[in-house]
């Protein structure tokens, strides 16, 4: 029995900048196609997939929301992802799970910054994608200067299978490229951005061999080699239903084989006032049913699926049954995590990491008998979003959380108090530095006291390439040490770099186990944990450490009279550029800065440029700081190097 495959189905991802149109092209598909009576608003806070109280009071989409509708006979799986900058993890984690994309960009900004990252993301992970070229009845659209914005940023593979009537108010909707009785300038040159990109296909078109140019263009776009170009006003509902037919006609059907083994992945976790915590799984094969028993590969643990439900913002229903090729939200499963694989993973796509948190900043609260509610409820959103990385830093009663920006801060204020009815502030956000070795060396401890206790390990530590992390291999006899002492060891490495010695996390370095020894008798598994982070101390304390600072590629468009101004101020905040290019009457402008220097950069050139000049920015990695640049950071907890004291409170704890 070979098992059917999940034919008459989609699963797609909208994506955009933010205020592209997203969640408003996506309300138009839900009630085009019948699935929604009323049209939901953003602006008037009745969006479907925004429903969420902070969504519908700031007009923004926070979370990645799954809704589904049926359009010529096939089911439309969407998720509608956040456009903020801020939200850029629930982008990463949607783009695991779709088979296909819709990239929207508004016909008056262009190509924004966080247009061109989702773009480098989905081409990295091969997925087909078209592209809806949005608010063409706005002041200010520009058919031309977007396809020129699309071919430099994004990509020349563009065919246009359909042309705009009209512009700005007089935009009418647009007339299909293959029709019978389309422009023919439109049409020839459709034919033949198809034909010159296939040598065969440009045989036939030259000897004027008839072909079905429209399923060539169909199969190109499935394989991720051209991309479709659509128009449209989503506001007015103009050019929603030929997206509709566009995902049908250009993007994959999922795949997927029900009777083979399960296989699949959490994508996003939400907690249900009834149903408790729920799974969002996208199944890439086999079926799973109410009350299977299922396989958590991640953490190596089995679990009872209760029920499978699909979920709609607030609505929600039983189905009983999770196919290959589909995706719903899975209950039962507590000890579930953002990222799990369930069953086999051979199935699941890899992972591609679009957001890095650049600030952390430390919670505050009023009351001092909300501190284990405000400790619950930041460990909760941070299952949701394990981004956050909550540190919770018992002794000093403590709690620092890493964010993306501002905004990100904002909501997370706003849904501790709606939700939790917690009132917490936030304090100013800083910069999170790393660490690196300076020079290669040598890390060594014997850890024979006070008894019973035996363990020496020997690191050899060296530096690594930037934006390598961490690569750890071990040349030892398991005759001197046990394969399972030497796996404790290999377990507790990457925690003991997690604050170096200026209490950031150390990186790009490659830890090397040269000699390790364990005792018949008095060795315990205990022991190494005990050990690794000294031996790991040791060695980065007599290498020595440099800081590393996150760096933004950025883009500053601004009128010309400014550009000089500008210019000196990015020299001012260490920051380099390109050559500067004329753009009409403004300066384009283009380089790298560090975050910690120009985190408030863009109100002030809003304030300069009268609101006239722009600056996008996205992160562009990890660089080595300036020798006059400081930053230290208190460490958790006792420092490994104070060895009489970290033994007694490690052992403590373990005891404990």
């Amino acid at each position: 029995m070979t098992g059917r495959s999940s034919a008459g189905r989609r699963n797609v991802g909208i994506f955009a900048h933010v205020d592209a149109g997203k969640t408003t092209t996506t309300e138009h598909m839900l009630f085009v196609s019948g699935r929604t009576r009323a049209l939901g608003s953003v602006d008037a806070g009745t969006a479907l997939t925004d429903w969420l109280d902070v969504e519908k009071e700031r007009g923004i989409s926070v979370r990645a929301a799954t809704t589904s509708f049926v359009w010529r006979d096939t089911t439309i799986n969407l998720v509608d992802t956040p456009g903020h900058v801020d939200f850029l993890s629930e982008v990463e984690r949607s783009l695991r799970v779709m088979d296909g994309a819709v990239l929207i960009v508004s016909a008056v900004e262009g190509v924004q910054a966080q247009t061109e990252m989702i773009w480098s993301a989905l081409r990295k992970l091969g997925i087909p994608t078209i592209i809806y070229i949005n608010k063409m009845d706005r002041i200010g659209a520009d058919r031309e200067a977007v396809l020129r914005d699309i071919r430099s940023y994004l990509t020349p593979d563009l065919i246009e299978v359909q042309y705009p009537i009209g512009n700005e108010q007089q935009f009418a909707g647009s007339a299909d490229s293959w029709g019978t009785d389309a422009d023919e300038e439109a049409r020839t040159a459709l034919v033949e951005a198809i034909a010159e990109r296939n040598e065969e296909l440009l045989q036939q078109y030259i000897s004027g061999e008839a072909e079905d140019w429209k399923s060539h263009a169909s199969g190109m776009t499935k394989r991720a080699e051209l991309f479709p170009v659509l128009y449209g006003a989503s506001g007015r509902g103009i050019g929603v239903n030929e997206l509709m037919d566009a995902v049908i006609d250009y993007l994959p059907e999922p795949g997927g084989n029900q009777e083979a083994p399960l296989s699949g992945i959490v994508f996003k976790i939400e907690r249900d006032k009834t149903m408790g915590r729920m799974a969002f799984v996208r199944l890439y094969e086999g079926t799973m049913r109410n009350r299977d028993v299922i396989r958590n590969h991640t953490q190596n643990i089995e679990e009872k699926v209760t029920q499978i439900r699909k979920v709609e913002g607030s609505r929600s229903e039983d189905l009983g049954t999770l196919e290959a090729g589909d995706i719903a939200a899975v209950c039962g499963m507590s000890h579930v995590r953002i990222g799990d694989i369930i069953g086999d993973p051979g199935a699941v796509p890899e992972e591609v990491r679009l957001a890095v948190p650049l600030l952390t900043v430390q919670a505050h609260w009023a009351d001092q008998q909300q501190y284990p509610a405000v400790v619950a409820a930041l460990q909760e959103l941070s299952d949701e979003d394990p981004l956050l990385d909550v540190q919770w830093l018992q002794d000093e009663r403590e709690l620092h959380v890493k964010v993306m920006g501002p905004i990100q801060l904002e909501i997370l204020t706003s849904v501790l108090e709606n939700r939790y009815g917690l009132q917490v502030s936030f304090g100013q956000p800083s910069v999170i530095y790393k660490e690196t070795p300076s020079q290669p060396g040598e890390g060594y401890i014997a850890y024979l006291m006070p008894k019973p206790c035996w363990a020496i390990l020997r690191f050899r530590i060296e530096p690594g390439e930037r934006g390598s992390g961490l690569r750890y291999e071990a040349f030892v006899r398991s005759e001197d040490l046990l394969p399972q002492y030497q796996n404790e060891v290999a377990r507790r490495v990457p925690e003991a770099l997690q604050q170096g010695l200026k209490g950031w996390e150390v990186v790009d370095l490659k830890v090397t186990l040269i000699e390790g020894q364990h005792h018949v008798w008095h060795t315990h598994p205990l022991d190494f944990v005990v050990a690794t982070p000294m031996a790991i101390m040791n060695g980065l304390d007599s290498v020595g450490t440099k800081l590393l600072e996150p760096v933004l590629q950025f883009r500053i468009v601004v009128p010309e009279e400014n550009g000089g101004r500008v210019m000196n101020d990015i020299v001012l905040m260490r920051g380099t550029f390109e050559a500067p290019t004329l753009q009409g009457d403004r300066l384009l402008i283009e380089g790298r800065v560090p975050a910690a220097t120009s985190l408030e950069y863009s109100m002030e050139l809003n304030s300069l440029t009268k609101g006239r000049g722009t600056m996008a920015t996205f992160f562009a990695g990890y660089e080595e700081c300036p020798p006059d640049v400081e930053a230290e950071r208190t460490r958790r907890g006792v420092n490994p190097l104070d060895q009489s004291k970290y033994i007694l409170s490690v052992r403590k704890a373990l005891q404990g």
